[in-house]
């Protein structure tokens, strides 16, 4: 199996939208009418609206392969949190949203989440954000799991409109600044000489 993530081109809005309509139903909760899971493909996850969002600068977009067949995408959203029950519990900025994350069910279990996962952090933290943020619903339990294990942390709620529902959605945050110890892996720690020539004249006066 040969697993590749690239970002994905304005020719792409048909596959996107194929996937789309093809994993929405995955996050959503139980009892969610299918009717209510079908007119949110068409009016958000739309062809055209797919490649309105692949002509925003303000989003990226990437696509997950298996063997040269898409089996996920992610979608950033970059810029102030629109909602305000995100605003007050998501404080670092500049911050981004992971409004997208969906793999095919076939792909489960396969490592291609977290491959797709490293690659949109990887996105986020290019383009200068300092933290990424997600909502996702109360009652995925898989995917609370694969987020929390990625180290999204959970920060607070808010509500999504599906159909006539508001749906309660747990909001989650990961900090892009790196940790002490990822910079001591990647710096080794050197304690210095302080009867050294040269570390006598760093002293301060």
């Amino acid at each position: 199996m040969t697993t590749t993530v690239r970002a994905a081109a304005v020719a792409d809005g048909v596959l996107l939208h194929d996937l789309a309509a093809a994993t929405f139903g995955l996050a959503c909760p139980p009892g969610t009418p299918p009717e209510d899971a079908r007119a949110f493909v068409s009016s958000e996850l739309s062809v055209q609206r797919f490649e309105a969002y692949l002509a925003d600068a303000n989003r990226a977009i990437l696509l997950a392969e298996v063997d040269g067949s898409a089996a996920g995408y992610s979608m950033l959203i970059f810029g102030e949190p629109t909602d305000a029950d995100v605003a007050a519990v998501v404080t670092a900025r500049p911050t981004v949203e992971l409004s997208k994350f969906y793999v095919m069910a076939e792909s489960h279990g396969t490592g291609l989440s977290s491959e797709l996962m490293a690659a949109t952090v990887e996105a986020a933290r290019f383009r200068g954000a300092v933290s990424t943020w997600l909502g996702v619903n109360q009652q995925n339990g898989r995917a609370n799991r694969f987020y929390e294990k990625s180290g999204f942390s959970l920060v607070g709620t808010k509500q999504f409109a599906l159909g006539d529902r508001l749906e309660d959605d747990f909001v989650r945050e990961l900090s892009l600044e790196p940790s002490p110890d990822m910079l001591s892996a990647i710096v080794p720690s050197v304690k210095p000489n302080i009867n050294s020539p040269t570390a006598q004249r760093c002293q301060p006066e």
